[in-house]
């Protein structure tokens, strides 16, 4: 199965295994992120409905990539910059594409009771 998801402003077919370089996002190596933003999905030529689908990956490292420099000259000004650029990245490693996990909401304590198990009275605004 594969997916195209979107992140870093750029989009990436992936699919389960594959290693992928992307624009920074915060975690340690190591630790787990989704990407939510899943614009196409399917196998082979079938394509599959993107609701609710999500991509798990791990963070393999936390990178920089080639150095870019950047040269700027005036000719017959005597104006010239250099300067270097080195942007990060992180490495991802793609685990499974599969639906999102939903999360059981939180109950609040609609009825509290007191030590001896009787209902205790409810508040009057």
């Amino acid at each position: 199965m594969f997916a195209v998801v979107r992140t870093g402003g750029k989009q990436y077919r992936v699919a389960a295994g594959d290693k992928i370089v992307v624009e920074k996002i915060d975690g340690e190596a190591g630790s787990s992120v989704t990407l939510g933003d899943v614009l196409l999905a399917g196998e082979g030529s079938d394509l599959q409905s993107t609701d609710g689908l999500t991509v798990a990956a791990e963070i393999v490292a936390q990178a920089k990539g080639e150095k870019v420099i950047v040269f700027k000259k005036r000719r017959r000004h005597n104006y010239r910059r250099r300067n270097g650029h080195r942007q990060n990245h992180t490495i991802l490693k793609i685990v499974s594409i599969g639906a999102a996990e939903k999360k059981a909401p939180k109950k609040a304590a609609a009825k509290k009771t007191d030590e001896a198990g009787a209902e205790a009275p409810a508040a009057e605004a």
